[in-house]
């Protein structure tokens, strides 16, 4: 692996070797690989950097679904700012003089100085995906992007497992193409989560997720000054975000905030709380006993789940209250919240130009239709991160007790003898339930440990 315009030598002298044409390797049907990541998000992108500053002689690929390095292009709002410090980068608290820091990218791009004197230690989201897309550009020459990851399976039926085949198709071509590699990594990220109800409608174009909010909106209503009506179904930070952005980008729209509980509730990020970020929590976290442990995450759900930043809650509760000002009629009011509302079904086909919330009072249970005809429905709902079941399906019966599990340094769990020491899989990103939601996410952002 090369980093550009610098010379990294192995412990061993020999450099980090050079992958052409983007990654992709020319010839053999089958190319090996000493680590092949799967997915090219935060999570693999600080692989990259450890690897390159322990300089280490191996052979690395990655491959990424995407055409270019993207990190939720759908939540790039404008003025919205990350909710971790930049000191929590892809290398500073690991390696304080890597040249991928935050603190040197801002030295690279003469913004050093300028940005110190904001005195906040929370970057504009804008510039951290920009500094993120900064490290990736170094590392382009071991990235396959635009190719699917179908599944891992191993590369010989016989003995104990000592590689594993990768298999992808590119998306752009349609080829199928085989890699071979002894270690791999699986941080894909999480996929939009929609309410189970919701699956028959996902094909009407006005209805989308938060995920993809900002890359279509534009496109799905295009007048800014067009009386939009607009729904957002949702309580987290995504949700409170997306409402706000809707009175600055359709200021003439109709915005309502569909919430279950009475009220958008502040995520906690004082400092004795937020320790339960720290490297050392997951240690404990994963010595508890099971239903412990269970308990433990539930209560720490209250940093990073269905919670809006204070000072977001505050920005919106003054938008509410100018207009109460205004107009005292709540009803007349262009950007309203509804709490104790949650939507249970929507009527709508699947070529519709309006959409029909059906809603249920959460205190009375009592259902009713919205009042108003929707242009578009923006789901705030998070993630679901079992995509690596998927793809593991092939070795399913070489884990041990036949279902998915991750030890401390997060290495699937097979049978004895069924695979090699030195021959892993590693996940990234979906091991919460064992780890706590401590453990290393792969795709940092939105939220505190990086969930939109």
């Amino acid at each position: 692996m090369t980093v550009p315009n610098t010379t990294h030598h192995g412990s061993n002298g020999r450099t980090f070797p050079e992958v052409a044409n983007g990654g992709v390797p020319n010839g053999d049907a089958e190319d090996e690989y000493d680590l092949i990541c799967v997915g090219f998000g935060p999570a693999s992108l600080a692989i990259a950097v450890a690897l390159h500053d322990r300089e280490l002689p191996a052979r690395v690929l990655f491959l990424e679904r995407q055409p270019s390095f993207a990190w939720h292009s759908g939540m790039l709002l404008p003025g919205t700012r990350m909710q971790i410090s930049f000191m929590k980068d892809l290398a500073t608290l690991r390696n304080p003089r890597s040249e991928f820091t935050f603190l040197n990218y801002l030295h690279r791009m003469k913004r050093l100085v300028s940005f110190t004197n904001l005195g906040t230690s929370l970057p504009l989201r804008e510039e951290y995906n920009d500094y993120m897309s900064w490290v990736a550009s170094h590392f382009s020459d071991c990235v396959r992007y635009s190719t699917n990851v179908l599944s891992i399976s191993p590369a010989s039926s016989s003995g104990p497992v000592r590689a594993w085949s990768i298999l992808t198709t590119n998306l752009t071509t349609g080829l199928a193409h085989t890699f071979r590699t002894r270690n791999a990594v699986i941080a894909v990220g999480g996929r939009p989560k929609f309410p189970p109800y919701m699956v028959p409608f996902l094909m009407n174009r006005r209805i989308l997720h938060s995920a993809h909010y900002s890359t279509i909106i534009p496109s799905l209503l295009p007048s800014p000054s067009e009386p939009y009506h607009i729904a957002v179904v949702g309580a987290g930070q995504s949700a409170a975000e997306i409402f706000r952005d809707l009175h600055t980008r359709y200021p003439a729209a109709h915005a309502s905030l569909f919430i279950r509980a009475h009220a958008l509730k502040p995520s906690d990020d004082s400092p004795f709380v937020n320790e339960i970020f720290d490297p050392d929590r997951v240690d404990t976290v994963f010595s508890m006993a099971p239903d412990a442990r269970k308990k433990a995450i539930e209560e720490d759900k209250a940093t990073n789940y269905s919670v809006v930043r204070p000072a977001l809650i505050e920005e919106l509760y003054t938008h509410q209250y100018s207009q109460r000002i205004h107009e005292p009629d709540e009803r007349k009011w262009l950007h309203q919240i509804h709490p104790l509302r949650e939507v249970v079904s929507i009527n709508a086909s699947r070529d519709s130009d309006k959409i029909f919330l059906v809603l249920r009072d959460t205190v009375t249970g009592e259902l009713s239709g919205s009042s108003d005809a929707y242009d578009a429905v923006v789901f705030g709902t998070g993630y679901e991160r079992e995509a690596h079941l998927t793809i593991l399906k092939p070795v399913k019966a070489l884990m041990k007790g036949g279902h998915c599990s991750v030890d401390r340094e997060y290495r699937v769990i097979f049978r004895d003898g069924a695979v090699a020491e030195d021959a892993n899989v590693y996940l990234q990103g979906c091991c919460e339930q064992t780890h706590g939601v401590s453990s290393p996410p792969s795709s940092p952002g939105t939220a505190r440990r990086g969930q939109g």
